[in-house]
């Protein structure tokens, strides 16, 4: 049995914003505790994967070399493109364009932000680093530090639930869930 953890990023520098590709903060100090905390009972891991982001790959290299890991980054596990919104606070863009906010939400699918990564697209390339780390480990429990788009998109492939809805999903800063791939398919586990 294959067990992939993965680990949300803790709070960037920089305030409650749009981060997708395009913005790359490093993790603040309470952000760095997050990171440290999340991981301060689980010790069982045989490798390590990172975004390729900052707020990600620096507490994933700091974290392997600490428990003598290997560690791969890999680019498919970045962030969702944001495109126009990138950077721009949550509040700034609800209230310029309501209407443009709310439809997002209700269909993200169909009304993403200008000059953003399609969906879709987002989610073929996590779902192929996804698997590929199940494909490379098949037998090994591997932590992600990821982004909350990637576990967004882990558990849309899990429980093979619409994109459009994919942002009514959340977890918090160093939030965590666990995906296994067994004879039954891929399990989304949510208590560890």
């Amino acid at each position: 049995m294959s067990t992939i953890d993965l680990l949300r990023h803790g709070e960037p520098r920089g305030g409650v914003r749009y981060r997708g590709d395009g913005v790359d903060d490093p993790l603040s100090e309470r952000g760095w505790e997050q990171m440290w905390a999340a991981v301060a009972q689980t010790s069982d891991w045989t490798h390590v994967v990172s975004s390729p982001l900052r707020r990600c790959r620096d507490f994933a290299e700091l974290l392997a070399r600490r428990l003598d890991l290997p560690l791969v980054v890999d680019p498919r596990l970045r962030e969702v493109g944001f495109g126009a919104w990138e950077g721009r606070r949550h509040d700034e863009i609800r209230d310029a364009d309501p209407e443009a906010y709310l439809a997002f939400f209700r269909d993200a699918v169909n009304h993403r932000p200008p000059q953003a990564e399609p969906l879709d697209v987002f989610y073929a390339r996590v779902r192929e680093g996804i698997l590929a780390i199940f494909d490379e480990h098949p037998e090994g429990h591997v932590l992600l530090v990821c982004h909350l788009g990637v576990i967004r998109a882990a558990i849309a492939l899990a429980l093979e639930i619409p994109l459009a809805t994919f942002y009514r999903m959340h977890t918090p800063y160093a939030g965590r869930i666990r995906l296994r791939r067994t004879v039954r398919g891929i399990e989304l586990w949510l208590d560890q």
